[in-house]
């Protein structure tokens, strides 16, 4: 197991100096779902939910959290993103949502990926929540991330090697 990078030699924390590290283009993927009640899902599906258009605005959450990662995550670098694609579709009775988020830097962007990811789900959570207490923001996680001196990393690879 690799040393935690977030700690100096005394156990201070730290954020992590890339100055002398290359920049690269660096994308990650996220995902995470959320489940709710099939007369929920209709509601939003045909956007007759009284805020409105559910899947539309939680996108536009998720872009806006990628933006913001920095300012919400205590040791995240500010970044220049290049690319943020955040899809919400709902799929086999929940709604999936999906987050590419892309950069030519010093770091990853994996934690504006998981961010984008995390605010649409509190998003659709706000806009449905007085029809549907029941539902739930599950499984966010890192899909798969290139670039960088750690490599390349995908789920589906790792869940075919075990």
């Amino acid at each position: 197991m690799e040393k935690l990078t977030h700690f100096d030699e005394k156990g201070n924390t730290r954020m992590v100096n890339v100055g002398e590290k290359p920049e690269t283009l660096r994308i990650a993927i996220a995902q995470g779902y959320v489940t709710a009640k099939l007369e929920t899902l209709k509601l939003i599906s045909s956007q007759q939910m009284k805020k409105g258009n559910v899947l539309e605005v939680a996108r536009l959450a998720g872009y806006m959290a990628a933006k913001k990662t920095s300012e919400l995550i205590p040791l995240c670098h500010p970044l220049n993103l290049t690319s943020i694609r955040v899809d919400v579709t709902i799929v086999e009775g929940k709604i999936e949502i999906e987050a590419e988020v892309q950069t030519v830097g010093r770091t990853g962007v994996e934690m504006e990926a998981l961010t984008a990811v995390s605010v649409a789900g509190l998003t659709v959570y706000d806009m449905c929540k007085a029809v549907d207490r029941e539902m739930c923001i599950s499984d966010i996680r890192l899909v798969k991330k290139s670039g960088g001196a750690s490599g390349d990393f995908n789920l589906e690879c790792q869940k075919e090697e075990q």
